[in-house]
């Protein structure tokens, strides 16, 4: 159930266009070791879309023809996929910086006890969901158990150089919010987080990412059973700022899912709001724009599909896959 679509018409969300492409954030599938609240994408450990080896190949082919600057790898849990060490070393291998989006228990899941030492070696950088750093509230929106575990992964990536001062290994933690609000402010909660994890747990980790959580999937429908999403909207259409506009992620980065297709964002991706197709030479073909599309294509200066949610992305500082677009 795309739980925003009733919102999507006629929205009056400002109509923006893209900057030159720099950035590929690839879905691997849904599947995925937890269940959590707010998850947008649905994820679970019963989803079975991965993708299969032949766009995994194109991902490469990308990022080799394009120059792509930046790997964003998420899922579900990107590194159940099995082609996801081999995804990584061809990405590092031509100099690529590969992010992978970590839900950090996939850490301690038996047959993945060598994931961590394989992340350090190759340099990936780790961007950690970890959204409070008090147990109540963690296994209250990520599952019970969920905290222990998260603080065991977090450790073992210290431990490797993970977040050390004077370090290359970069570990950045995620934030959301507990229910309809929107975050806090970034550098604030970053010092609370810094301060509380180092004097309890003894981890350090680089930058904290305060995201706003969107109306969507999973999280839009506890929004809806709870009788809050219009509100929700609401709030996040009356904190629009338009500074933010210059800063949205969708400007320089296209999201492209499990079969390949290609989106402006992660979210339009699961609203099924694929990348306009107004591509000359492929605008004759049934289907939507697919990674091997954009090989030799620039997309710059092209429309970016816009909806009632992108308020989640304007709101108050911001927010975007990497963290508020401002300081409040």
């Amino acid at each position: 159930m795309h739980a925003t679509l009733p919102l999507l018409k006629d929205t009056d969300f400002p109509r923006i266009k893209r900057d030159a492409l720099t950035t590929l954030q690839v879905n691997l599938g849904y599947r995925c070791n937890q269940s959590c609240v707010h998850c947008h994408v649905n994820a679970g450990p019963n989803r079975t879309e991965m993708m299969d080896e032949a766009n995994i190949d194109l991902v490469l082919q990308v990022l080799k023809d394009r120059k792509i600057e930046v790997l964003d790898l998420t899922g579900g849990a990107p590194e159940l996929h099995v082609s996801f060490k081999r995804l990584v070393i061809a990405a590092r291998a031509m100099g690529v910086r590969v992010i992978d989006r970590c839900n950090l228990t996939i850490l301690l899941e038996p047959g993945y006890e060598d994931l961590a030492d394989f992340l350090a070696e190759q340099g990936v950088e780790v961007i950690a969901s970890m959204p409070c750093y008090s147990l109540e509230n963690v296994d209250k929106q990520r599952g019970q158990g969920v905290f222990d575990k998260s603080i065991a992964g977090l450790q073992r990536l210290n431990a490797l150089g993970y977040g050390q001062p004077d370090s290359p290994l970069i570990l950045n933690l995620v934030y959301n919010p507990q229910g309809p609000s929107l975050p806090p402010e970034q550098g604030a909660l970053q010092n609370d987080y810094k301060r509380e994890l180092a004097k309890h747990f003894d981890i350090v980790f680089n930058e904290l990412y305060a995201l706003t959580n969107m109306p969507i999937q999973r999280f839009g429908s506890m929004l809806i059973s709870k009788g809050t999403f219009k509100g929700y909207m609401e709030l996040l259409r009356h904190s629009y700022q338009q500074a933010n506009l210059a800063n949205v992620m969708c400007r320089s980065m296209v999201s492209v899912d499990w079969e390949g297709y290609l989106y402006d964002c992660d979210f339009n991706q699961q609203l099924a709001l694929p990348l306009p197709r107004t591509i000359e030479k492929i605008a004759d073909l049934d289907r939507g724009l697919h990674l091997e599309d954009l090989m030799g294509v620039d997309i710059a200066g092209r429309s970016i599909v816009v909806a009632d949610h992108c308020y989640g992305c304007t709101a108050g500082q911001g927010s975007s896959c990497g963290g508020a677009l401002k300081e409040s």
